[in-house]
């Protein structure tokens, strides 16, 4: 056992061979564009300048729902918006006016902001019933004829909700009117999940259910996480964005939306990364954190295709264990000076780029431990390469790059 003294000193001398020779790089990963990888504010865009650049400068790439009036401002920030209007999200969508009524009003939103690449699309709704999906499907299909390259947007409910609320005998046949009926181009959704200090496992389990989904339709999936404290949910933290993004990552997922951003005006909301009074909050300076890590990672995600996701030692309703992945054989999870040792919980998600070269994406599941990790392949032992959360660019894997914290995740390359 190390007394005390000779743990600082070692401790020391570990510092200050990271240090030797080198200076401190600061780096700032381009971020994504927003048809690339959407990084989104769910909620009402704000018309105030300075405001929009606080999103920009937070990470964002999409300000959230604007008015046609605002347009230009959310421009001028650099960022994108989806347009949010009466012409086209003000319907009793069970009895649809006129079809040339309609387009007639489209036409309109066509002529102000059609040719505008600020605007990446409309809002619709959100969390519709399934009776409401054939009228959105209609609107969305007047939307595609008018202006061919913008988005409908329409969000669902999460899988824990009653079939009574969503209006399907299952919810894998509720998300799968989003673009079957609605012919939407994405899939977007929400869970809010993260209840006593843990991720409740609806989370997976949705998951997975968007997943399987998004890759049958040959779609991205954009996930709507957590960013504020409300009801009985968690207040943020950098695990709480570490285990929502990584995890949507894991899965394949191609977008996160944050609810919320600016903390609404009721009940118990606290802790958007914006509050009340307009001023940032420490919750900015953690979104900005991951969106930054997000930045890194996405020109790789985005030419992965997602081929499995396990998890250990117990899979959520639905989900894989680890023992069915074809690629890993274990994961060896510990820590140091922790007595008794603590038993970790991961999940694993595979991929393959173009050339069918292997990746992998390792989750710390646990929101108050940090682990050190390592992995074992089947069919023998086989070299990695970290992609940095940091630059984005690949690494040799070693020194202490094989400690993951709270919730989060590590990106890499099996040679």
């Amino acid at each position: 056992m190390l007394r005390t003294g000779a743990l600082t000193r070692l401790l020391f001398l570990s510092m200050a061979g990271l240090a030797a020779g080198s200076a401190q790089v600061i780096v700032n990963p381009t971020p994504p564009g927003p048809r690339e990888f959407p990084i989104m504010a769910w909620g009402g865009s704000p018309s105030d300048a300075e405001q929009l650049r606080l999103m920009k400068e937070a990470g964002l790439n999409i300000a959230g729902f604007c008015r046609v009036e605002d347009v230009d401002k959310v421009q001028n920030a650099g960022l994108a918006c989806f347009v949010t209007d009466p012409r086209v999200n003000r319907y009793e969508w069970t009895k649809l006016p006129p079809e040339s009524e309609i387009r007639a009003k489209v036409k309109e939103l066509a002529a102000q902001v059609g040719k505008n690449e600020t605007v990446i699309g409309f809002y619709l709704r959100d969390e519709p019933h399934a009776d409401l999906m054939p009228g959105l499907g209609k609107v969305a299909a007047i939307l595609r004829q008018e202006m061919p390259d913008k988005l409908p947007y329409v969000n669902l409910f999460p899988s824990r909700v009653s079939t009574d609320r969503v209006g399907v005998p299952t919810y894998e046949a509720y998300a799968r009117l989003l673009v079957d009926t609605i012919k939407q181009p994405f899939l977007s959704y929400d869970n809010y999940s993260l209840v006593g200090g843990e991720m409740i496992e609806y989370f997976y389990e949705n998951l997975e259910i968007i997943r399987k989904i998004a890759l049958d339709a040959k779609v991205p999936f954009w996930n709507c996480i957590l960013a504020n404290a409300h009801f009985n949910y968690m207040e943020p933290s950098d695990a709480t964005f570490n285990i929502q993004v990584y995890g949507t990552l894991a899965y394949g997922g191609r977008g996160i939306q944050y609810f919320t951003y600016h903390s609404p005006q009721i009940g118990n909301y606290r802790l958007g990364a914006i509050d009340q009074f307009g001023n940032r909050t420490p919750t900015w300076d953690i979104l900005r954190r991951i969106n930054k890590q997000i930045h890194a990672l996405a020109p790789t995600m985005l030419k992965l295709r997602s081929t499995g996701v396990y998890h250990y030692p117990e899979a959520p309703a639905g989900c894989k264990t680890l023992s069915e992945s074809k690629l890993v054989a274990s994961v060896e999870m510990f820590q140091r000076y922790v007595r008794p040792p603590i038993a970790a919980r991961f999940m694993v998600g595979e991929f393959e780029d173009g050339q069918g070269r292997p990746y992998i994406m390792l989750v710390n599941k646990d929101l108050n431990n940090s682990f050190r990790f390592a992995v074992h392949f089947k069919g023998g032992e086989r070299q990695v390469k970290r992609i940095s959360p940091y630059t984005g660019q690949e690494q040799e894997f070693g020194r202490e790059m094989d400690w993951l914290a709270p919730g989060a995740g590590v990106l890499l390359r099996v040679q």
